[in-house]
């Protein structure tokens, strides 16, 4: 197994949109909705309150329209309302995986599309790749289906299937003889309601710099979008043995990665598996680094 390590990346993807900060007059000009919501810092520049889920929810709209031509964008009550900027930051460094194929036809497995479709939506506005997006949750399924019918550009470009065995993760979804260029995944990253909640209140209270005895999931969450037993390590793990199975299937295999020890016991389990090729991409949001591995097998045929 060949492994190599980029560097730790200081700012977004030179392709992300959202590299510099937020432009809340032309975020407003293009969602008005927005306008309620933005505030002045005591530093005097503008922003939204982080803290506020509603407040959220409405940028990410805004954001999703002014950049992506997302006319229409709703999920259900606490369901994930995922970060826009480190989402199109994964799809712009994994895109690089493909090199000169990413400008051609792609296929990409987004596993566990959620409720709000946001790896299509960008993996489509900027790169014209077709997806398939897997989930566990027919209510989530069901929200991402509303998306694609009402935004014309997502219409023939992606496609979700239902997982009816939640201890599987490709097999059932994957079909025998299908051809796919990337997989990207977004995993559960807790082990427990009680570590999801532990992690949220540190979160909070390092933002805020008092302690934070309730948090606000200021982007929401259902139980198996921030945890599963056995957290990330488990769910990576059998994503890494049932990749195996696929390999014929698919090009590249990759999925975000929180823990750095989960990363460690990752790359032996991908040494028991055969020869392959990894890559670590490190997403740096602010102090916040998350990690992308990424494989694929050698000697596929």
């Amino acid at each position: 197994m060949s492994s190599k390590n980029s560097s730790t990346k200081t700012q977004f993807h030179p392709r992300n949109k959202h590299r510099g900060q937020y432009d809340f007059k032309r975020l407003v000009e293009s969602f008005p909705d927005l306008a309620t919501f933005v505030i002045k810092t005591p530093y005097g520049s503008t922003s939204i309150d982080f803290f506020n889920p509603a407040a959220v929810l409405v940028l990410n709209k805004a954001l999703l329209k002014l950049h992506y031509n997302i006319s229409f964008w709703e999920i259900p009550s606490n369901y994930l309302c995922p970060p826009i900027p480190g989402r199109a930051d994964y799809i712009h460094h994994v895109a690089d995986l493909l090199g000169k194929d990413s400008g051609e036809k792609i296929t990409c497995l987004d596993l566990g599309v959620g409720a709000s479709c946001v790896y299509p939506i960008i993996g489509v506005a900027e790169y014209n790749w077709s997806f398939i997006g897997s989930d566990i949750d027919k209510i989530a399924l069901a929200s991402s289906q509303k998306i694609i019918d009402n935004n014309p550009s997502l219409n023939d470009k992606v496609e979700l299937r239902l997982q009816a065995n939640p201890n599987q993760l490709l097999k059932g979804i994957i079909k025998p003889n299908e051809k796919i260029d990337l997989i990207v995944c977004n995993p559960p990253f807790h082990a427990s309601a009680a570590e999801a909640s532990a992690a949220a209140q540190k979160k909070s209270s390092n933002l805020k710099k008092q302690k934070v005895s309730k948090p606000v999931l200021n982007f929401g969450g259902q139980q198996h979008e921030l945890w599963c037993k056995g957290g990330e390590f488990q769910f990576v793990k059998i994503l890494i043995q049932e990749s195996a199975q696929f390999a014929k299937n698919c090009s590249w295999f990759t999925t975000l990665i929180s823990k750095k020890e989960t990363l460690k016991h990752m790359l032996v389990e991908l040494e028991k598996i055969g020869k392959s090729t990894v890559k670590i991409i490190e997403l740096k949001t602010g102090n916040k680094i998350s990690r992308v591995l990424c494989w694929r097998f050698l000697n596929k045929q």
